[in-house]
């Protein structure tokens, strides 16, 4: 469908983008090509990364809101826009946004104003938990970890790469005895590295994961990884790089409800953004909740299908803008 004009907003975290200026200049200046209205614009704030500024927003009237920020901004921005009718743009910043790299939008602000203003939209679920929602994946155990070993510092030198380093760490770990539970269910006892629930299937650096995963089809995909030593991460890893269907050493599953239960607190993280350990990880569906702006066309299951048409239209963009890009 096409979009004429809707009333839009920003919500920016301004730590994580390395040019302000830059991207004030191309989210103006395509708005004002396609006669859209100028976007009223919202900073994070360390009290508040998003949530606040994002509900502001909708009461002000927004119909669609451009976010860009690291994950934890994304993540607070989509609790905040979930169950509304208002579209949300992903702007790519930080250091490896997830949901932005589902979007095949790379690191360029402009792909993502330009697939906004392309009018495709898609309706996706996002998972629950507590009081926040996600809308790419949540884990416990190793993937954790992994995001909890890797300092800022490594991830503004070397982008996703250093989540790499962060995972290096804990590969000897020892495997933690979990319960999963899938609605309502029998209880599987696992002896699980970590477990994954997801919406979408992308890992950082586009990596996929969950090669079936589809975000509208009411249901949440789980993975269980069960490395127990190092020929068995090769072996994993290898899989999931060359794109295997079936990947070793990994179980999968489709549910509505998910509760994963350990039996010593674990780290946990949502969309790629740590939140305080825990001993249980509990998870429901809430279907289509979510309006994202994607590249056309909009029916793919695949969000990031044919985005690198957005990402040619947005070269004339970026000229406008950054002549020296």
């Amino acid at each position: 469908m096409r979009v004429a004009g809707p009333r839009s907003a920003v919500v920016v975290n301004p730590v994580k983008v390395p040019d302000m200026e830059f991207l004030r200049s191309v989210i103006g200046e395509g708005l004002a090509m396609a006669g859209w209205p100028a976007p009223v614009w919202h900073e994070t704030t360390v009290a508040d990364p998003g949530r606040g500024q994002a509900e502001q927003a909708v009461r002000d009237g927004a119909e669609l809101i451009f976010v860009c920020g690291g994950d934890g901004t994304v993540m607070s921005v989509v609790t905040a826009v979930a169950g509304s009718d208002v579209a949300l743009a992903v702007l790519p910043a930080g250091t490896g946004n997830l949901l932005a790299a589902n979007l095949g939008l790379g690191d360029d602000p402009a792909t993502g104003v330009v697939v906004a203003l392309e009018g495709g939209r898609k309706r996706i679920d996002v998972g629950v938990t507590g009081d926040r929602c996600f809308a790419v994946m949540a884990g416990i155990g190793f993937d954790a970890r992994m995001l909890e070993g890797t300092s800022e510092r490594a991830k503004k030198h070397l982008g996703w790469l250093a989540y790499v380093g962060g995972g290096l760490k804990h590969l000897r770990d020892r495997p933690m005895r979990a319960r999963i539970v899938l609605d309502g269910g029998a209880p599987k006892p696992r002896r699980a590295r970590t477990v994954i629930v997801g919406n979408v299937g992308r890992l950082q650096g586009g990596l996929r994961l969950l090669s079936r995963a589809d975000p509208a089809d009411g249901k949440l995909d789980v993975a269980i990884l069960s490395p127990n030593n190092l020929a068995h991460w090769v072996r994993l890893a290898w899989a999931v790089m060359s794109r295997r269907e079936r990947i070793p050493l990994m179980e999968t599953f489709t549910a509505e409800r998910v509760e994963i239960y350990t039996r010593r607190t674990q780290p946990r993280q949502l969309d790629g953004d740590l939140i305080e350990p825990g001993r249980a990880l509990r998870i429901h569906v809430k279907p289509q909740a979510l309006l994202l702006c994607v590249p056309r066309p909009d029916g793919d299951p695949d969000l990031a299908y044919d985005a690198g048409a957005a990402a040619e239209a947005a070269k004339g963009l970026r000229v406008r803008t950054d002549p020296a890009g």
